[in-house]
């Protein structure tokens, strides 16, 4: 009588029965388990935040065999990549129509601290270990905001620079970017020329075009004044009152609606706009080069107040002025090539209604005074039209 077939049998059942009675060890997991808090709608809110990590099965059952972690379980490598999270400052981004203020604190691992209680939890079997961090706060955090009072949208201010040349675009965004993230104290004066500082090439703006002496010349910083215009847009809109503020000299079509606009030179012309609030204000700028567009947005207490500001009423129209001419070594001896368009003399009223807490009403107009601006034509240096 064959036993072979009856013997196997026996086997397979009683190595399945081993199979099946022997656990599967659980994974075990390194977790970061801690909060971000979350500035909306006036409050702050701490935000859960929990990442893992799963240690190799097989480092980890050669740790507990030897009572000592394994170089297998590559913690360095893990630490590593916790620790690439960086501090970053809190800013506001608008979510679904919300204005949400968000950080990112950055992390740095306890190793000692952590492979302390890996080694715990190897030897007590347990599935998770909590890694023990460091907490990197960004200087300019969700709760520094919230302690100087900014704690809402206050007002912004667009405009589009659609059509500029390369030099224009250059300047626009590295003068933004000078007004980016930055407070005005309460009861402080914003002050435009003192805020961008130096413009010249070592504070990173290139040559463009300025009004210059009836005609266009080329200065490091052309341009400027679409930043110079979009923030007093904000900040006009959130009816700051207006300690100093210019027109152009002539309308420049960039600036429309005509009249809404502040032009800048330093040192003669400047933009200040004084902070009646008595919270902080938090200035924050965005541009897209796709779109052509400027934001600026400011940030601070629940708005006290409503405004409202009228549409430009244009009168007194003049004729263009006659053409001008500028050097241009891109153009032929004897050729031109147009730089601006001719525009009418005009003067434009804007009128600001500000309601204040109280009922009491503030009145204010922008009077803009344009004077006739001709056709402006690039033309060889050595062309006798310069002369």
């Amino acid at each position: 009588m064959n036993r072979a077939p009856h013997l196997l049998a026996a086997l397979l059942t009683l190595s399945a029965a081993a199979h099946a009675t022997t656990p599967k060890p659980e994974p075990l997991k390194l977790v970061v388990r801690t909060t971000e808090p979350k500035l909306q709608k006036g409050k702050v809110t701490d935000v859960p935040v929990v990442k893992s990590w799963t240690l190799n099965a097989q480092a980890v059952a050669r740790s507990r065999k030897y009572g000592k972690l394994s170089s297998t379980l590559n913690l360095d490598h893990i630490f590593n990549d916790i620790e690439r999270r960086a501090p970053r400052p809190a800013t506001f981004r608008n979510v679904k129509g919300s204005w949400v203020a968000t950080q990112q604190t950055g992390w740095r691992v306890d190793r000692v601290a952590t492979k302390k209680a890996l080694l715990n939890a190897l030897q007590d079997g347990k599935g998770e270990v909590k890694v023990t961090l460091n907490h990197v706060v960004p200087a300019r955090n969700v709760r520094t905001l919230a302690e100087r009072g900014v704690l809402y949208h206050v007002a912004s201010g667009t405009s589009s620079f659609r059509g500029s040349p390369d030099f224009r675009v250059t300047n626009i965004i590295v003068g933004a970017q000078k007004l980016d993230n930055f407070f005005i104290a309460p009861g402080h004066t914003f002050d435009f020329n003192k805020e961008v500082g130096v413009i010249n090439a070592q504070t990173g703006f290139v040559k463009g075009f300025v009004i210059s002496g009836g005609t266009l010349s080329k200065e490091d910083g052309g341009g400027i004044c679409q930043v110079s215009t979009t923030i007093f847009r904000a900040m006009y809109q959130a009816g700051l009152p207006v300690v100093e503020r210019h027109e152009h000299s002539h309308r420049v079509h960039y600036y429309d609606p005509v009249g809404f606009e502040a032009t800048v030179y330093a040192p003669t012309k400047n933009l200040r706009m004084k902070n009646d609030t008595d919270k902080h204000l938090f200035v924050q700028a965005s541009w897209d080069k796709r779109a052509q567009t400027l934001r600026f947005d400011l940030f601070g207490a629940q708005p006290d107040r409503t405004v409202n500001i009228s549409k430009p009423v244009v009168t007194n129209f003049k004729a263009p002025a006659p053409a001008t001419y500028t050097p241009d070594p891109r153009v032929r001896v004897g050729g031109r090539r147009l730089l601006d368009q001719p525009m009418q003399g005009m003067t434009s009223v804007i009128t600001r209604t500000v309601k204040l807490p109280g009922g009491q009403v503030r009145k204010d107009t922008l009077k803009s005074v344009y004077k006739p601006w001709g056709a402006v034509y690039g033309v060889n240096p050595r062309d006798n039209r310069l002369r």
